[in-house]
């Protein structure tokens, strides 16, 4: 498979996805716009986050970073969560268990 082949869905404004579903988890690749802001949010899903190009600012649970390329951040089930690219981004978000909302 192809990332490129799969359709991406505009989740939300400047978050552009395309996802693959497994039984247990749901892989996202994101291209992310800079300027684009994600609310504060939180679900069952446990979650990790890859940055693949770019930087961008997460706060979890409370604390605020940014992150560049090749480092990850995880977040566990229900924790609150939220950022902002700051530069034209690239990401891969790993879901568990499977996001029947992405799909």
């Amino acid at each position: 498979m192809n990332i490129l082949e799969i359709a991406p869905k505009e989740i939300i404004k400047g978050f552009k996805g395309r996802f693959v579903h497994m039984d247990n988890f749901t892989i996202g690749f994101w291209e992310v716009e800079a300027g684009s802001k994600l609310p504060l949010h939180s679900h069952i899903h446990e979650q990790s986050t890859q940055i693949i190009e770019g930087q961008f600012e997460m706060t979890c649970n409370g604390e605020t970073k940014i992150y560049e390329p090749g480092m990850i951040v995880t977040i566990p089930s229900n924790i609150e969560h939220g950022g902002k690219a700051i530069t034209n981004c690239k990401l891969t978000d790993v879901f568990s268990p499977v996001r029947e909302d992405y799909k």
